[in-house]
């Protein structure tokens, strides 16, 4: 195998099978053996500056190298398809979002975002080969520029609660950004997640209790069912007759019947004597507060407040 064929091939692999047109250059590969690779229909032009080495249709990866090999310099994938391909789930998007240089040039392509910024995007550089954002820079700035405050509420809390970070390496990186909008409602929000809470309806909950002269809750209580396992409950408080009360905030997620049958089987393995639990939803918490902290208060909870 050739010297230039080997680095090409390298390159290629490197990048999930695209190249753009200036890397070919920068190897030495002339014009018309590039031509000759697409008359033969051995690649295929995906845009006018990037080529695919590989046939067939194009993976969400690819399409996210061809994105960000489309503009070049220091473009990072950003956005909700950085922090899935950190690791987050249930937050797919079909778009893909770039992190551009506010002054670069680009012509726009079908089903890319590109986000102009003046921010430091090499400082932001995930490590790898993959021009990735880190998740906290990524999930932050998403969030900002995010048009529903609960679903920027929601990515956070999901960055966090997924462990694809920390409260704490969130709060570190926001201070880095400054300025950036919603910056103080992220504090509160970080602040909240570092009490415990792990997930939005968990805050609400926090908030409920407050509006209505609740007692805090004990959150994320570590307990052991009967068959051994260790679970961990949303809300909790002891009565004074004894007995807990126990709360558990069923989202979107466990709607879905394997999540659902899971959170029954859950409940039941909990449930003592001695331990009520029952279970509300997202929506109830953030939109009709008063009809569960009615129900709260007549199974006890309301002794704590007199």
């Amino acid at each position: 195998m050739k010297p230039l064929q080997r680095d090409v091939i390298a390159l290629a692999n490197a990048q999930a099978g695209l190249v753009a047109r200036r890397q070919l250059n920068e190897l030495g590969v002339t014009w018309s053996q590039t031509r000759a690779h697409l008359v033969a229909e051995r690649w295929s032009e995906v845009t006018s500056v990037v080529l695919a080495t590989i046939t067939g249709e194009l993976t969400q990866e690819q399409k996210a190298w061809a994105a960000v090999l489309h503009v070049g310099g220091d473009t990072l994938i950003g956005g909700y398809t950085a922090v899935e391909r950190h690791g987050l789930k249930k937050w797919h998007r079909d778009e893909v979002t770039v992190l551009i240089d506010d002054e670069a040039h680009y012509e726009p392509i079908d089903g890319v975002t590109y986000f102009r910024t003046r921010r430091p995007l090499r400082a932001w550089r995930s490590p790898g080969s993959m021009p990735l954002a880190r998740v906290e820079p990524a999930a932050l700035l998403c969030a900002a520029y995010e048009p529903n405050w609960r679903t920027a509420q929601g990515l956070l809390a999901a960055v966090v609660q997924q462990k694809c970070t920390t409260p704490a390496a969130l709060r570190e990186q926001l201070e880095r950004m400054k300025p950036l909008q919603r910056a103080p409602q992220f504090r509160v929000l970080l602040a909240d997640f570092e009490g415990g809470a792990q997930s939005v309806a968990e805050v609400d909950v926090k908030r409920m209790c407050l509006d209505y002269g609740l007692p805090l809750p004990n959150r994320q209580k570590r307990r052991k069912d009967r068959s051994g396992k260790w679970r961990y409950t949303d809300c909790e408080w002891d009565l004074p007759d004894g007995r807990v009360l126990v709360l558990e905030i069923d989202g979107a997620f466990h709607m879905e019947v394997e999540h659902w049958e899971d959170d029954i089987q859950r409940q039941r393995g909990l449930t003592t004597p001695g331990r009520m639990i029952i279970r509300g939803t997202a929506r109830e918490v953030r939109d009709e507060p008063f009809q569960l902290v009615a129900d709260l208060r007549a199974l006890g909870l309301g002794a704590l407040c007199a």
